[in-house]
């Protein structure tokens, strides 16, 4: 993941929007949000949703820490629900959190397959199918096992009158990406999803070899990826399950 080290770095003229929306209110099945979108002159876009009440007010917007979720764009599970990753579980649970206790998720289109586009994350798939994981796919196609930036998410955030939140992520990498482009995480709010067979191994990577803090895995490494897979395991931010910073 590359972390740079403030706006100036990174090129002021990339990471501001050329367009932004205006904020309309979206009825979902997980609540209503209000959502805003921004588009990017390197064709990045990115959507927030901010949950809101029936009649159109902003749920706990008051607080000075806000709960967010940056989700990065998965077609495959957002979408096709694929059992590969562990994405679209993330995401309607992000949903339903925020829904319930307030914040914003930030949709951030162009961070398919952490970075690498749609066509090159199959093509890591294909080498996964081979054997390698999905760090080593990566590496071998070319890219970073992480390349994904976020000064453009700084930005929205800053946009928001966002600057200190609670993160809801179990990547720590995440934090220090935004640290690094002045936005503090106050806390980190787990949002993991119990494994499946399909997907124990890769999150097991992500665990052992990219840090994730994942602690539905009762394995001891990728090769013995055991799974201990039950949906109501996942921990919840309404219940107050969280990790200080």
């Amino acid at each position: 993941m590359r972390i740079p080290p403030d706006f100036g770095d990174v090129g002021e003229q990339r990471i501001r929007p050329e367009a932004t929306s205006e904020a309309v209110m979206v009825p979902t099945p997980h609540g209503i949000f209000s959502i805003r979108a921004w588009s990017f002159p390197d064709g990045h876009e990115i959507l927030t949703a901010t949950a809101a009440d029936a009649s159109g007010n902003i749920i706990d917007s008051e607080n000075p820490e806000p709960l967010v979720r940056l989700h990065s764009e998965c077609l495959t599970g957002d979408v096709f629900g694929s059992f590969r990753c562990d994405c679209g579980p993330q995401l309607a649970q992000g949903l339903e959190t925020i829904a319930k206790v307030g914040g914003t998720l930030m949709y951030i289109k162009g961070h398919e397959g952490r970075g690498i586009g749609l066509v090159h994350k199959i093509r890591a798939y294909a080498l996964q199918d081979q054997g390698m994981d999905t760090v080593d796919a990566n590496l071998a196609l070319g890219f970073e096992p992480d390349p994904r930036a976020y000064a453009q998410a700084a930005y929205v955030l800053r946009d928001l009158g966002i600057t200190t939140l609670r993160l809801m992520t179990n990547n720590p990498a995440k934090v220090e990406a935004l640290a690094a482009l002045g936005i503090e995480v106050s806390s980190i709010e787990p949002d993991e999803i119990g494994p499946r067979p399909e997907n124990a191994r890769y999150l097991a990577t992500k665990r052992d070899r990219m840090h994730h803090r994942l602690e539905l895995l009762t394995n001891e490494g990728p090769e013995q990826a055991d799974v201990n897979h039950d949906d109501n395991n996942s921990p919840n931010v309404a219940d107050g399950t969280k990790e200080t910073s």
